[in-house]
Parts: structure tokens; C-alpha cells; sequence
């Protein structure tokens, strides 16, 4: 059984990005370094989950640091770069990073001050048994990937530790096999890693990520992105592409169904409100996207617990 730590206040969905800010905002009223702040959830034998802070900016240089475990970190806000022998990726919301035990690394903020990440960090001797109950054979110690992009797959999980970590309350445990799980089956075996895209290019798809973000709900057109990356539609998709694993119009559908996911698990409001604060036209194409990305209605998803609590208001 997990040990979840007690004393945590219950939150809103806001403050997954709004503790961040107010980090970046106490940094620079100090003027401090960016720096790295954890705050362990839950442990167990050979696990241990945490919420990972980071206020470092494009003014704060990488330096090299190492793994000591196996590392499964769902990005939750922000981006950054990250780095290691087998290449480059940047990390986006919805995006988990791979980490191997011994592996050298470094993350860098060169395109956006800040990120928040739950890392899950498992111990060689609890994944290998991980790998002989899911029935992998693992032909060497380490994963051949650096991240895995925020597919469908991964959505639910992903969801659910935003929810957790908003509410306060989560088996984290079972979201810990699950992405241990997810990240053998999505990370294990790959072993080539995305083409390098020029570094302006990056650093625009970074600002452009980081905007939708921001306001998932607000309307974005292609153009629009472009426009703003001053590229080409074109050239803008196929960066886009390179950068996140998705296109602008998939990964800003996703960031939405993430955003109403959450919003679901954790406030009263009804189905259609959330739909629209989430940047969904009508309920019906809502319910469709839900139920394709999460395999269930946005009511089943919820389940009884919010429901009972406002009255059945859904």
C-alpha cells in the first residue's frame, strides 16, 4: 500500500500553474537562481512520487546531473529541454520523460522561465520486477527513449495525476505501475530520437506551446501560430511536428480534453460549462472528443464522488 503524506490543503485546478508563478514570481523579487524544489506525495518499497518545481530561466545554465533510478516524470506545466547521450527533446505539458539509472543529463530553460513535473522514481531492483510481471523481455538496463509524447494512450494517466495533484487525494501507487508500464511499453524499445530542428525554430514552437497552454480555451487558428512564430504555415507544422510529436491542432486538442479531464475530477460545475471554460463549441462534439480520448463519457468519467457533492449538478 502506498503511504500518501498527510497535511495537504485541497486545490484548484489553477494552482498546478499558479504555484509555479508565484515561485517565478518569488525568484525574481529576490533575485535568486533558478532552482529545483521537490515535494514528496507518496512512497513505498522501491517507489517514490514527487512534485517537482523548477524556476529556472533562460539566464541559468545547465549543468549536468545524473539519474540514480528509473525516472517516469509527467510534465504538467512549462517546457524545457532535456538532454542525454541518446539526444535532445523538449518537453511539453502531457509529455513524460524517461530516465535511466546511472544515466547523465542535463534540462535547460533556454526558450521559457519554469516547469512542474510529478516524478515518479523507481528503484532497478522494483522496475525489473515490473518488467517480469508485464512480461518484457529488456534486452539492456535502460530505456532507448528520452521522453514519450503526449499521445492518447497517455492521456487518462496524465489527467488523473493533474487531478491528484489538484485534489489532494489519489492512489499513487497505481498511477505509479501504470506509468512505469505505459513508459516500458512507449520508451523501452525506442531507440531513434527526433530530428534536430534548428534552434529558432524550437524556441518559436516553445512560445507557441507554452501560449496554448496558457488558455487552452482560447481560439487559435493555424495562421495565427504561424504568424506569431513569424514561419510559414508550412514550415510552422513541420517544426511543430519535430518539437511536440503532434500537430498544433492535435496537441491543442489534447491540452483541452486534459484541461476539462481535470476540471471534471475536480470542480462541481456542470458537464456543459466545462466544456465551454475548456474551449469546446457545443457539448455534443465535447462528449465525442471525451469519450475518443478517455474512452468514457465526461459523467462516467466524473463518477459519483463530484456529483453527490454539488447536489448531482452535471
Amino acid at each position: 500500500m502506498s503511504d500518501n503524506l498527510p497535511g495537504r490543503e485541497r486545490r484548484n485546478l489553477g494552482n498546478i500553474a499558479v504555484d509555479l508563478e508565484r515561485a517565478l514570481t518569488r525568484r525574481a523579487r529576490l533575485g535568486e537562481p533558478g532552482r529545483t524544489a521537490g515535494r514528496v506525495l507518496a512512497r513505498g518499497e522501491g517507489w517514490v512520487v514527487e512534485d517537482v518545481i523548477c524556476t529556472s530561466g533562460p539566464g541559468d545554465r545547465p549543468f549536468e546531473e545524473q539519474h540514480h533510478s528509473f525516472s517516469v516524470a509527467v510534465v504538467l506545466t512549462g517546457t524545457f529541454q532535456y538532454r542525454a547521450a541518446a539526444g535532445r527533446e523538449v518537453m511539453t505539458p502531457g509529455s513524460v520523460l524517461l530516465g535511466s539509472p546511472g544515466q547523465a543529463f542535463e534540462c535547460g530553460h533556454q526558450h521559457g522561465s519554469g516547469d512542474r513535473c510529478v516524478a515518479f522514481r523507481f528503484s532497478p531492483d522494483r522496475f525489473e520486477l515490473l518488467l517480469e510481471e508485464t512480461g518484457v523481455a529488456a534486452p539492456r538496463s535502460r530505456f532507448g527513449a528520452l521522453r514519450i509524447p503526449p499521445t492518447r494512450s497517455l492521456a487518462p494517466v496524465v489527467a488523473r495525476v493533474g487531478a491528484g495533484l489538484s485534489r489532494g487525494n489519489l492512489d499513487w501507487e497505481a498511477v505509479a505501475i501504470e506509468l512505469a508500464v505505459a513508459a516500458i511499453g512507449g520508451g523501452w524499445e525506442a531507440g531513434a530520437h527526433r530530428s534536430e530542428v534548428p534552434n529558432v525554430a524550437e524556441a518559436r514552437v516553445t512560445q507557441a506551446v507554452r501560449r496554448i497552454d496558457s488558455d487552452p480555451a482560447s481560439q487559435l487558428s493555424l495562421a495565427e501560430l504561424a504568424r506569431e512564430a513569424g514561419l510559414s504555415r508550412w514550415h510552422f507544422l513541420r517544426a511543430f511536428g519535430r518539437v511536440t510529436g503532434l500537430t498544433p491542432h492535435q496537441y491543442l486538442k489534447r491540452a483541452r480534453l486534459r484541461d476539462a479531464a481535470i476540471r471534471l475530477a475536480i470542480e462541481p460545475a456542470k458537464v456543459i460549462e466545462i466544456a465551454y471554460r475548456s474551449g469546446f463549441g457545443d457539448l455534443s462534439t465535447f462528449n465525442r472528443a471525451f469519450r475518443v480520448e478517455f474512452g468514457a463519457s465526461p459523467r462516467a468519467y466524473r463518477g459519483p464522488r463530484v456529483g453527490a457533492s454539488s447536489g448531482g449538478r452535471r
